[in-house]
């Protein structure tokens, strides 16, 4: 791992972020070098941790809901025919 040669100041949002996306054994350095890699295509895990747990929990329930009224509302359209 390379010493840093200068040192660049980041607000606590942009730290978070990069913290999420930081994986086991990265420095700093090394998620801005793959974040920033133009020539890389979209690595598959650049959307995971973006999300709260609690937004996370939030999106799933919505989403159960909505599938749960799908299969009703298709149980009733069948029951009319």
């Amino acid at each position: 791992m390379a010493t840093a040669d200068e040192q660049i100041r980041v607000s606590d949002r942009v730290k978070r972020q990069l913290d999420r996306r930081r994986r086991e054994g990265e420095s700093f350095n090394d998620v801005l070098e793959r974040v920033l890699d133009e020539s890389e295509d979209a690595d598959f895990y650049d959307g995971f941790g973006i999300l709260s747990d609690e937004d996370a929990d939030w999106i799933r329930n919505k989403r159960e809901k909505s599938k749960e009224k799908r299969k009703e509302r298709m149980r009733r359209l069948g029951e009319d025919t």
